[in-house]
C-alpha cells in the first residue's frame, strides 16, 4: 500500500465512487451524495492551496482511501472525505490517515479542526473521540434520501 498526496487522472474519480458505492450499500444513502462529495472536492483540486493537502491510500492504483484538510480561515481546518475501503479496514489505516492529517493541521498553524457528519458511523466515531474530537453541534436534517441526525465535531490543537 502507498500514501501520496498527489493527484492523478482518475482519482476524483475514485474518491467520488468510492464515498457514493459504500455510503449507499453500508448507510442507504442515494446518488445525491456523490454530488455532494464531487462539487467542494473540485473547488478544493481548483484552489491549489498549500494550506491544504489530501492524502489517498491506494493498493496496486485503486483507491482504499482517503482523508483531506481543507481551509475555512486562518486558524481553522475542516476534514473532509475521510473513507477507507472495507478491504483496507482494520489495519490501522483509518489511524494513519487522521495522524498525518492532524500532524498537517498543526504544521500549518491551525488552532482548530472541524468535521461534519452523520449519527450512525460508529466506527469513524470512535475514531474521532479517541484523538480528541469533541461533538459541538447536532441537528436533523433530510440528507441524501433519508433523514439523518447531522453532527459537527470540534478539536482543538
Amino acid at each position: 500500500m502507498i500514501i501520496t498526496n498527489t493527484l492523478v487522472p482518475g482519482d476524483l474519480g475514485q474518491i467520488v465512487q468510492q464515498h457514493g458505492v459504500l455510503y449507499s450499500q453500508e448507510y442507504g444513502y442515494d446518488f445525491t451524495f456523490e454530488a455532494y462529495v464531487a462539487e467542494p472536492l473540485a473547488q478544493f483540486v481548483k484552489r491549489r492551496s498549500n494550506r491544504e493537502r489530501i492524502w489517498l491510500a491506494k493498493i496496486d492504483s485503486k483507491l482504499v482511501g482517503s482523508i483531506c484538510i481543507c481551509e475555512i480561515s486562518e486558524s481553522i481546518a475542516q476534514l473532509r472525505w475521510f473513507s477507507i475501503d472495507p478491504v483496507a479496514r482494520g489495519k490501522g489505516l483509518g489511524k494513519k490517515l487522521l495522524d498525518e492529517a492532524l500532524t498537517f493541521c498543526l504544521e500549518q498553524g491551525y488552532s482548530k479542526v472541524i468535521l461534519w457528519t452523520v449519527a450512525g458511523l460508529s466506527a469513524s466515531k470512535s475514531l474521532y473521540l479517541r484523538n480528541g474530537f469533541q461533538l459541538v453541534k447536532e441537528s436533523e436534517r433530510e440528507l441524501w434520501g433519508k433523514v439523518q441526525l447531522e453532527q459537527c465535531y470540534e478539536k482543538d490543537l
